[in-house]
């Protein structure tokens, strides 16, 4: 079982890709913005709380994320990996997820973040704004909050997973195709390292047999 998580900021293209991924790998699909989105839509209780943080730009506590995330995790631990977008965002989050998925015997395999410019995430969120209609991409000033926040709290994550040897940077500068063949690429030496060192497994244990 292959777990990934997707990082870049807000118009990084994580979106994009991981409807590409999830065509090739059929993985259980967490998606933050989709969670929320849906929430805000729907007008639930929640959905009012979080539309008031998202509004300004800002992100959504730790307990309310996770809390989020680990039914989703439930939910869906029987399948052949979970494509996390936009999670973990903090490094509280990063060991809760750590947490969650030990206990059903899984870890996060990769986590690859889509590296782009700021001026080009400005341009692509406000086109973005343009053609889909979303309120959160329309104001300069939340964008720019949005940027922010991201850099200031996700980079820390980074980090944490850099200790793993787990985090991967790519140029998020390209066409979509470009950019998936890079992510595309940091997959597949996953699953090969997994399925070499399940090989060396099986060699060791038939020599201790023999």
């Amino acid at each position: 079982m292959i777990n990934i998580a997707l990082f870049g900021a807000p118009g990084s293209g994580k979106g994009t890709q991981s409807k590409l991924l999830l065509e090739k790998y059929k993985h259980t699909y967490i998606s933050t913005g989709d969670i929320i989105r849906e929430e805000i839509a729907k007008e639930t209780p929640l959905g009012k709380i979080v539309k008031e943080v998202v509004d300004k730009g800002e992100l959504l506590t730790d307990e309310i994320i996770i809390s989020i995330i680990e039914e989703k995790i439930k939910k869906g631990c029987k399948s052949d990996g979970f494509l996390f977008d936009g999670f973990p965002r903090t490094v509280a989050q990063a060991y809760k997820l750590d947490e969650l998925l030990l206990k059903t015997g899984m870890q996060i395999s990769c986590v690859i973040s889509l590296d782009v410019p700021q001026e080009e995430l400005i341009k692509r969120l406000t086109g973005r704004a343009e053609k889909e209609n979303r309120d959160d991409d329309k104001n300069l000033n939340v964008i720019q909050h949005r940027i922010d926040e991201y850099e200031k709290k996700t980079a820390p994550v980074a980090d944490f997973y850099r200790k793993q040897n787990k985090f991967y940077s790519i140029d998020g500068i390209g066409t979509i195709e470009d950019n998936f063949e890079r992510i595309d690429v940091i997959i597949q030496q996953q699953i090969f390292n997994r399925k070499d060192a399940k090989t060396q497994k099986n060699d060791k244990d038939c020599r201790k047999m023999s």
